[in-house]
């Protein structure tokens, strides 16, 4: 397991990209074809391309480099999940610490997430069979082969969301909500979902599906996702957004897990916010309130951290952290022939 580093991050004047950056489309307009923000390259041949689309938000706010239509309504999966957090403290529940953090986080299944959960529901009155989040194996591959060798199966505690559905039966438990619909997009805790991602994201929901753990899912632009984290980084302290950011930046460990980028880079980049969600979605902001959001078109997660890494730099950010993000090598024969990079 990787210990915290207290290295501190240098900001820069941000690099110019050689990518000509792609018109913001309206509603009325063809659709935007996304750019290709990384490819594939094996023994020096480009053999694959993903395509997506990219927003940075300079400390003002405003726009800084849009690629692709960050103005189209995207689900932000698991990058939603802050905002989820910030309800539940709104509906009256009382978290804070280690717990805050984990109802906020895709956690990665490791014993001390899991015994945190089964705490939780202890501590609220609640049981397992109450979770309404799938049956699920451990998200990180080196837990999951763990738990199965020990002959354990596929349970509600460790799925990743599981943190996160036990907060929120929490809050039900505490307001007399019914615990039985808590997943109905217009259960009263889902209703403060709904409105505060509108209040972070300053955009209206523009559609309601469901998430792959079963909880109501709203769709925002990237544009939007971009301004919520920054809302949240930028927050009075003490308000629900500010709470749920300093849980998730005091114990990253909790959000994601120990062999994952969002919780390095938030050990390592001072006041950084990360989350990552499924489909290759990424939303981070930093402590001055500059921010990004992107999504690869076709869902590819291995992308994830060569664009990540890339998109910090360009914000001016940087510390070392950035470069073992950045590093996606291709193999042959258990050797390194190649690597996904970044193009932006």
């Amino acid at each position: 397991m990787d210990g915290p580093s207290h290295r501190t991050a240098r900001t820069r004047k941000a690099e110019m990209p050689n990518t000509q950056q792609t018109p913001l489309s309206s509603a009325a307009s063809s659709p935007v074809i996304p750019p290709v923000l990384a490819e594939v390259v094996r023994s020096g041949f480009v053999e694959g391309r993903h395509r997506g689309s990219l927003v940075l938000l300079g400390a003002d706010g405003g726009v800084q480099l849009a690629l692709g239509d960050v103005t189209a309504p995207v689900f932000p999966r698991s990058t939603n999940k802050p905002m989820q957090a910030a309800a539940v403290l709104r509906a009256g529940l009382d978290l804070a610490g280690e717990r805050l953090a984990l109802a906020a986080a895709s956690h990665s299944g490791e014993t001390f997430h899991l015994d945190l959960v089964q705490k939780m529901l202890a501590e609220h009155g609640l049981t397992a069979a109450e979770l309404q989040c799938p049956e699920d194996l451990p998200l990180d591959p080196v837990e999951a082969e763990t738990y199965l060798a020990s002959g354990a199966v596929r349970d509600r505690v460790t799925m990743n969301c599981s943190g996160k559905h036990t907060a929120m039966l929490a809050a039900c438990e505490l307001n007399g909500w019914s615990k039985e619909s808590y997943l109905d997009p217009e259960h009263p805790l889902q209703r403060l979902v709904h409105e505060g991602i509108e209040a972070a994201a300053g955009e209206p929901v523009t559609a309601v599906g469901t998430d792959g753990c079963g909880a109501p899912l709203m769709a925002i632009s990237l544009t939007g996702l971009a301004r919520a984290y920054r809302h949240f980084v930028l927050a009075p302290e003490g308000s629900p957004e500010r709470r749920v950011a300093d849980a998730m930046r005091a114990h990253p460990e909790y959000v994601a897990g120990s062999r994952r980028p969002d919780t390095w880079l938030m050990r390592e980049v001072p006041g950084a916010l990360s989350k990552m969600g499924a489909e290759a979605v990424q939303a981070v902001a930093l402590p001055d309130g500059r921010a990004l959001a992107f999504k690869i078109d076709d869902g590819a997660t291995r992308v994830l951290g060569p664009v990540l890494a890339r998109a910090l730099r360009l914000l001016g950010a940087d510390a070392p952290v950035l470069d073992r993000i950045g590093r996606a090598p291709l193999l042959g024969a258990g050797r390194e022939v190649g690597e996904i990079r970044a193009v932006i």
